[in-house]
């Protein structure tokens, strides 16, 4: 039996993991009971997806979702602030943190170098950013794009990191480029020390391969039945390596249903 732990943040995926499945009807009435179980417990919902805000925003109107107080979007290359008339605005200083680490980098030069690399096709404008550089891949051919890419930014010293995943709807594989360093977990973690938030106090759901990051960085962390048996068996490990007690549930229970399982069991006393 875990011991109780006083949790005051969620932070969740989206695709895969909050935002409920149209194949699964109780994962739309589980959606209502994680609303009620963190308004019981005083816990503040938080969005750590690869969407972009527009994304995101069609995403809480089309499946009904709750409006939570901050965002981190695009793999973790923004942070988002709802303000008092209801707006989300970019957190200034989060970018400024990134602008120090790409430094003279213009994102169409890296642009240039990464399509001499590798023959990758970019994501629609829309799914850009200014710190984020995606692509389009087929699935069996991620692992060797990685491979390639990784050894490029060796060679030209370029300050970025790769995070590669499939999407669980289209099967299509994804390559984002971000700023050497940056994810989901460091964006959570930056997020952490600006607003004096305790790690411990913070719980994280996931099911793809961008969300490793954040599932190994020591929260205690979900992961839905639906999860890739890459990131399972990922995610298992380090926990395992890192000894790290009662940190990890293995959700069978798929998508929303998954979270509210996670959930309970580390509220439960």
């Amino acid at each position: 039996m875990s011991e109780r732990i006083k949790a005051s943040v969620l932070a969740t995926d989206m695709d895969g993991t909050f935002i409920p499945m149209a194949s699964n009807p109780q994962n739309r009435k589980d959606l209502h009971a994680i609303q009620a179980e963190l308004d019981k417990n005083n816990i503040t919902l938080m969005y750590v997806t690869g969407r972009h805000l527009e994304l995101v925003l069609e995403a809480i109107r089309s499946s009904e979702l709750p409006s939570p107080p901050w965002l981190i979007c695009d793999v973790g290359a923004s942070i988002y602030h709802i303000n008092d008339s209801g707006a989300y605005k970019a957190l200034g200083a989060y970018t400024q943190q990134l602008f120090d680490i790409v430094g003279d980098h213009s994102r169409d030069a890296v642009v240039q170098q990464i399509s001499e690399l590798v023959d990758l096709k970019l994501q629609e404008s829309e799914r850009q950013t200014q710190f984020k550089i995606s692509y389009y891949c087929d699935a069996n051919m991620v692992d060797g794009a990685v491979r390639k890419l990784s050894q490029g930014l060796k060679l030209t010293s370029l300050p970025y990191r790769i995070i590669s995943s499939i999407d669980p709807f289209t099967g299509i594989g994804l390559i984002d480029l971000l700023p050497a360093g940056v994810s989901k977990a460091y964006a959570l973690r930056w997020w952490a020390a600006y607003t004096q938030s305790d790690h411990e106090s913070i719980l994280f759901a996931g099911d793809s391969g961008n969300d490793v990051a954040a599932l190994t960085a020591g929260y205690r962390s979900i992961v839905v039945g639906n999860a890739e048996s890459s990131v399972v068996d990922q995610v298992r490990r380090v926990h395992r390596i890192n000894d790290w007690s009662d940190r990890l549930i293995l959700c069978r229970a798929h998508a929303t249903s998954g979270v509210l399982e996670g959930l309970r069991h580390f509220l439960k006393s």
